[in-house]
């Protein structure tokens, strides 16, 4: 087996070669903040996510702390498929409220819930997915608890069907359901039972940083489940002022009836955006297949476990993780290979700012030290992935 030459990197930044000629119109136009490109750019996400309540945005933890602030207004409104976000009788978040959430994921998912005067109450993971284990969410429901942040880790997506089942289950008890916002950061083009997340009747946020599968330099989004929440996340996302609204004086709004925050997204990103969702169905079978060959390569290999695979849960793999036993001596021989690998994200409830809030996680104690990430990416060619391998089988 012979050594590579250039490192495989774990990331790497997609750029459409058109997106430069296109940001130089932009620039050149000036008009760089939100405008036409922002309202393109939306558009042509409602056709990829088949859906017409898709909100741009600066960046999705932008998108988590707009999901979260939006739920502290109570509402009536139901999702016409039966899959409620705000149910009847939904008293609204209040300070203090719980949130039930993963450690193991990017700050970015949990910092919004303490932005939002909540708090958290940690779920363990699910071994055999590393996303949150829906038995212990399900014991750790109380009358406190008013929403849920699911992570869908690397891509692979929780079982939504049981999440609706446990907000039943709530609801019996208390008379209403915790809103779900999912976190699909990781998850740009993963689906469920043949819909891409964002069509079972939750919030859902998508991230459009750097090193995801699609990049508008930095943004993200909301996918919203139905009109009265897209229309208030329109007005929230940019001070609670009407863009579209009848002005008197162009520099000066109407009457703000809700405030908000400066989360917009601007033309300049949106260009980018645009230019490189082109590929997005590239760049996703791209990392599919390198998936698919690591499962059918690294499948009873000495030393590794390999994750769940569902057939009614497609993932988009923005990482590839396996479990791998001595990770200090696979670390330091997939680096004498020339791969780069991670964990990729440290658990949240370790840190000080979150210390009043740790609680057992006896699953994420004996699994994380076995959690690793290997480059998957539309960028890791065929002859690459099988030296991944090789280098794998080769043991450490």
């Amino acid at each position: 087996m012979k050594k590579i030459n250039t490192p495989i990197q774990l990331f790497k930044v997609h750029m459409n070669p058109n997106a430069k000629v296109e940001v130089g119109k932009i620039l050149d136009s000036g008009y760089i903040g939100q405008g036409p490109k922002v309202d393109e750019f939306e558009i042509k996400l409602n056709e990829y996510f088949n859906s017409d309540r898709v909100v741009t945005l600066n960046s999705g933890t932008s998108g988590l702390h707009l999901a979260l602030h939006l739920l502290k207004k109570a509402s009536n409104s139901v999702t016409a498929d039966g899959y409620s976000v705000i149910e009847r009788n939904w008293p609204g978040l209040k300070d203090n409220d719980e949130v039930l959430a993963t450690a193991l994921t990017c700050t970015a998912s949990n910092w919004p819930i303490l932005a939002n005067g909540l708090k958290i109450k940690w779920v363990d993971i699910d071994e055999k997915t590393l996303n949150m284990d829906l038995d212990d969410l399900e014991r750790k429901i109380s009358p406190k608890t008013k929403a849920i942040i699911a992570v869908h880790w690397g891509g692979y997506p929780l079982d939504l069907d049981r999440l609706k089942k446990i907000q039943d289950k709530s609801f019996e008890l208390y008379g209403f359901r915790p809103a779900i916002i999912e976190d699909g950061a990781h998850s740009f083009g993963s689906e469920y039972k043949g819909k891409k997340l964002g069509n079972h009747g939750n919030m859902v946020m998508y991230s459009l940083q750097a090193i995801k599968h699609i990049t508008a330099i930095d943004g993200g989004l909301l996918v919203l489940p139905h009109q009265d929440l897209y229309n208030r996340a329109k007005l929230i996302r940019w001070y609670g002022i009407d863009r579209g609204g009848n002005r008197k004086d162009f520099r000066c709004e109407a009457d703000i009836v809700e405030w908000g925050f400066k989360f917009h997204m601007n033309d300049v990103c949106a260009t980018v955006g645009m230019e490189n969702l082109k590929d997005a169905e590239t760049i996703i079978g791209k990392h599919r297949t390198n998936a698919k060959f690591y499962d059918d390569n690294l499948k009873g290999v000495n030393g590794v476990t390999l994750l769940e695979r569902k057939p009614e849960h497609n993932s988009a793999f923005w990482i590839y993780s396996l479990l791998v036993e001595n990770r200090d001596g696979f670390y330091k021989h997939m680096k004498d290979c020339g791969i780069v690998v991670s964990q990729v994200h440290e658990r949240n409830d370790k840190h000080t700012a979150v210390k009043e809030f740790r609680s057992p996680l006896p699953t994420l104690d004996r699994i994380l030290p076995k959690v690793v990430s290997i480059p998957v990416g539309w960028w890791v060619t065929e002859e690459e992935r099988q030296y991944i391998v090789d280098c794998i089988k080769k043991g450490w």
